[in-house]
């Protein structure tokens, strides 16, 4: 393996891997840490999504609240802490609804999904400072439609939805 770079939330390298068919390929891997989504339900069956400015793309985007995990964090823990840091809001439970990996053609994070009900404000909250965030409260009937129009285009967002959504028909 030949390391590429290495920062601080991710690593990129170059090595050989052993395909099923015995092939025998050189290339480059994406490791940039595992991640959690969180989709919070309000207790009048709305939820709540973040309008987020992402750099990279140069505009903002609804999404679910979402962040890396710490060295060794579980992604439970991880799952509340980032509610509270997106949202101001902790959660009285959690219900796992699995994970998904984002781009697995040269990348290997797996992002764990959740949503979140019986929500408070919490004392911990404080925003990150590079982080632009406004949180939105959204009619959970509407989410569908959303989806659908192009309001929610980001991907790990939609797989939350479908999953939260498609769990309680």
């Amino acid at each position: 393996m030949t390391e590429i770079f290495a920062g601080r939330r991710l690593m990129v390298d170059k090595k050989k891997y052993a395909l099923p068919n015995g092939t025998r390929v050189e290339k480059i891997a994406v490791h940039p840490g595992n991640a959690v989504a969180i989709l919070p339900f309000r207790a009048d069956g709305a939820c709540y999504l973040i309008r987020q400015y992402r750099f990279v793309i140069g505009q903002y985007i609804l999404e679910a609240p979402a962040g890396t995990l710490n060295p060794g964090e579980e992604p439970l823990d991880a799952a509340r802490r980032e509610l509270i840091e997106e949202t101001g809001f902790q959660a009285e439970t959690f219900v796992p609804r699995g994970s998904i990996f984002t781009t697995p053609g040269f990348s290997d994070e797996v992002i764990y999904l959740y949503e979140a009900h019986g929500l408070t404000p919490s004392c911990l909250y404080q925003k990150d400072e590079d982080e632009i965030i406004e949180l939105v409260r959204v009619e959970t009937k509407d989410l569908t439609e959303m989806i659908r129009d192009g309001r929610i285009c980001d991907a790990k967002t939609i797989c939350l939805i479908t999953r939260c959504i498609g769990a309680s028909r």
